[in-house]
């Protein structure tokens, strides 16, 4: 679900009238080369007071500029405010606004109506001093396969993380004085340069590969990026062909936890029982600094390494697949109508080059695992294409039943935001710990990506699922699941999400077919506190698969007190089992593999 920097996020009541909410809500104040921003322009002199006022270095980006004018202040000077932007109460504050067409001599402009984050409004900002940056996260003109023309940020290298994304402008920080009447100027003078590419190592190699379906749908060449693992022995066995592991998660620049190198010897040794207690996901930041998880990863990744090229390891390819694209840093690696055919460019296209290139075994020898977003990726591939995988191994899946996507029940609930009474109405939570303790609601985390990006463009949790499960709506981006900024929810929309995209539901209605090709290959692992509440549709498809007939056979654990993401290692805490995956689950495909195997099939000549 979550990914780093910001692995993946209270409300407050403010009087603003429903019209000028919904304004805000739209995107707000008066894009660039639009009229009524530009500097000489009839409306402008009429305009009231600007909020803020943004201008472009000389020669920084010539030409004309699309995208997502942000603006940040913030109270803690100890990182840039652009880095600051996350759920909970150590968010900053954020304003955006859609730009078309700026260029050099035009100052963008925020009036005052600006939808924001976490305060909703300007007029809620208190006068003081401020340390103010400004980015524009830059769109691409798209025209699409079908002939739409969309605006969106393209994939440069980064994996759809805006604050980091090549190309896109920025100011440097400063300490600015905010006061009503005196607008803050400032000047994107900073442009982010591109990324190095990984090196290629004697196990590790990182390809390209254009995919014929992707760029039909985009209508431009799209290609998907593969690293692939070689097992130890692999030019010394000529005539050995290997299984396929599958690692499905958020985009990674190189394989995670495989270290050749030993850990650097520099580094402090770690305390592992405060890192238990303090980080006990691997995702807490200064938390997980401070007490030295840089030297736990380390020495994981080598432990790992030493592992794969050691006696009895099973000799498997690993694939890690970089799919990122205009909307999120990957594409859940299934069929969508704003995505494009990810699901057969992946399984039909790219998986059967790997195994040409590095003699793969085929279908019975694939098996899929992953945590959160990779967790219901193995899983719905596994459902989608039954006879092309031989294993899914999911870990704090995404919601795979859509009456607990989170805590929202999609087909029942009206209002995604809040629980309604006669009386009162209760704000639903979107974020705890394992202590139940509420960090953000649905409402807060949803206003957010609005913020960042409208039409879906946010690049964040509840966007890329409407990409992904929603059809294309009239304005040619993904539909709307609820209404961003009343939380009313569409019943037409969810009705496509059931057809479509709902696991446990297609689980149920397709098992007579289903069943004898999934019979033991299901694998599902879950906190009981996980803090995104995925284990609730994790409870619904484990009824269905205890009863299921002809029986299911699968695999259904969960931890006590284990929050995000747990995955059924019930010795160690979760901040250490999540850096084991790939030893454990390798070790449990293998076995499944050979226990599975046709007749016939190839069980030997990997086994050295």
């Amino acid at each position: 679900m979550h990914r780093p920097p910001a692995p993946r996020r209270l409300c407050r009541p403010l009087a603003l009238g429903a019209a000028a909410l919904l304004a805000a809500c739209s995107g707000g104040g008066t894009p660039a080369g639009s009229g009524g921003g530009a500097p000489g322009s009839g409306s402008a002199a009429a305009a009231p007071a600007a909020r803020a006022l943004v201008s472009l270095k000389p020669g920084l980006a010539p030409g004309k500029l699309d995208g997502r004018l942000l603006l940040f202040l913030s109270k803690d000077s100890s990182k840039e405010p652009r880095f600051q932007i996350v759920d909970g109460v150590s968010t900053q504050q954020a304003f955006g606004t859609d730009v078309e067409g700026w260029a050099e001599g035009a100052e963008a402009r925020f009036e005052g109506n600006e939808l924001g984050y976490p305060l909703r409004a300007w007029a809620e900002v208190p006068a003081g001093d401020y340390w103010v940056q400004a980015l524009l996260h830059v769109y691409d003109t798209f025209t699409m396969g079908d002939g739409r023309v969309l605006k969106l940020p393209p994939d440069r290298g980064e994996g759809q993380q805006w604050q980091l994304a090549p190309g896109n402008l920025y100011s440097a920080p400063k300490p600015m004085r905010v006061e009503p009447g005196q607008p803050l100027r400032v000047t994107l003078d900073q442009k982010i340069g591109p990324i190095k590419p990984p090196a290629d190592s004697k196990y590790v190699k990182h390809l390209r590969y254009k995919s014929e379906l992707l760029s039909r749908f985009w209508g431009r060449p799209v290609e998907l990026g593969a690293i692939v693992v070689l097992p130890e022995g692999f030019d010394a066995h000529p005539e050995a062909r290997y299984p396929l592991a599958i690692y499905h998660g958020h985009f990674q620049p190189t394989v995670s936890g495989f270290r050749e190198a030993p850990p650097d010897p520099a580094l402090p040794p770690p305390d592992r029982a405060a890192l238990a207690k303090l980080c006990p996901n691997g995702h807490e930041g200064e938390a997980c600094d401070k007490h030295g998880y840089e030297r736990v990863q380390q020495e994981a990744g080598h432990a790992f390494f030493r592992e794969w090229t050691g006696p009895n390891f099973p000799r498997v390819i690993l694939l890690t697949i970089q799919h990122a694209n205009p909307f999120y840093d990957d594409s859940y690696a299934v069929n969508s109508a704003n995505l494009g055919p990810y699901g057969d460019a992946i399984t039909n296209e790219l998986i059967p080059y790997i195994e040409k290139e590095f003699r793969g075994l085929g279908p019975w020898a694939r098996a899929l695992y992953g945590g959160s977003t990779g967790g219901w990726e193995a899983l719905a591939a596994q459902i989608f294409y039954p006879d092309l995988y031989n294993g899914a191994y999911a870990n704090c899946p995404d919601p795979i039943d859509f009456r607990a996507y989170t805590v929202v029940n999609i087909y029942d609930d009206k209002n995604a935001y809040y629980k309604e009474g006669p009386w009162r109405k209760d704000a639903r939570p979107g974020e705890r710990d394992y202590l139940g303790h509420v960090r953000a609601t649905l409402e807060d985390v949803n206003r957010r990506e609005l913020v960042l990006g409208t039409k879906g463009r946010s690049g964040g949790q509840w966007d890329i699922w409407e990409a992904v499960y929603s059809p294309v709506g009239p304005d040619g981006y993904p539909a709307r699941i609820w209404d961003k900024a009343t939380g009313a929810i569409d019943p037409k929309v969810a009705a496509h999400w059931r057809e479509h995209y709902d696991l446990g539901d297609i689980l149920r209605r397709n098992w007579a077919t289903l069943g004898p090709k999934l019979r033991g290959k299901i694998h599902l692992n879950v906190g009981l506190s996980d803090n995104f509440f995925l284990n609730n549709a994790v409870y619904l498809v484990e009824d269905f698969l205890r009863s299921a007939s002809p029986p299911a056979d699968a695999a259904v654990d969960y931890g006590p007190r284990d929050e995000h993401c747990w995955s059924g290692d019930h010795q160690e805490p979760n901040v250490f089992s999540r850096l084991t995956y790939h030893r454990r689950f390798l070790r449990q495909m293998a076995e499944h593999w050979t226990k599975t195997a046709p007749p016939g099939a190839d069980t030997k000549s990997w086994r050295y």
